[in-house]
């Protein structure tokens, strides 16, 4: 449909104001709100994701792009809520405590919303115990952690030992990623997997709820 094709161009070039527009007129012209989302903005964030990871473009480019998205789910959550269109899965996300870095971690979220999912975001330097109480009140499908010093990647074990030590890491996968930290170091600190960027780790989060 050619209207979603718009929705998905304009998006991709971070044009907010156009996307929330457009998203308005399909509406306005009866396309559901599923096929809005899916065919419209997930499709161009998917679009977004693949030429990240090209480097066809960069970390401004996305944060352009994620804000576009935004606006035209500002117009559409109400309705996707009425109609009851479940999001794929949950994510609790968050910077691993004394790290305050947070555009990784903005990416990813961003990345993830676009991919369908419901993203809980911890913000950043958040503690092992504030991911156990995220993940009793939420009962997400996956935890994401994010550390830009390597001070820090420990505290990514710190969490993955509390979730055990609360009967909970059965229940959720753990995903891990940021500058310093490798595949070895997830694999070493039990998690269930990691991304080297954004893009990565919602197609990684995409494979943990299909059923």
């Amino acid at each position: 449909m050619e209207i979603l094709k718009e929705i998905s161009e304009a998006l991709q070039v971070g044009n907010a104001k156009k996307v929330k527009e457009l998203v308005q007129k399909a509406l306005d012209d009866g396309i559901r709100p599923n096929d809005i989302l899916n065919n419209g903005l997930i499709e161009g964030m998917s679009i977004v994701g693949v030429k990240f990871k090209n480097n066809e473009i960069y970390v401004p480019e996305v944060l352009i792009a994620a804000r576009a998205m935004q606006a035209g789910m500002d117009v559409l959550k109400p309705l996707l809520t009425a109609s009851g269109v479940e999001p794929i899965g949950k994510v609790v996300i968050g910077t691993v405590q004394g790290d305050l870095h947070d555009i990784g971690k903005n990416l990813v979220k961003m990345m993830m919303q676009g991919a369908g999912f419901e993203v809980i975001d911890l913000g950043v330097d958040v503690s092992a115990e504030k991911f156990i109480e995220a993940v009793n009140e939420y009962n997400p499908n996956i935890v994401a952690m994010s550390a830009l010093l390597t001070t820090t990647m420990i505290q990514m074990k710190n969490v993955i030992e509390a979730l055990k030590n609360a009967g909970l890491r059965d229940k959720v996968k753990v995903m891990v990623g940021g500058a310093p930290v490798t595949a070895n170091f997830a694999k070493e600190i039990g998690a269930d997997g990691y991304a080297k960027d954004a893009a990565e780790a919602a197609e990684l989060a995409k494979t943990y709820v299909v059923a």
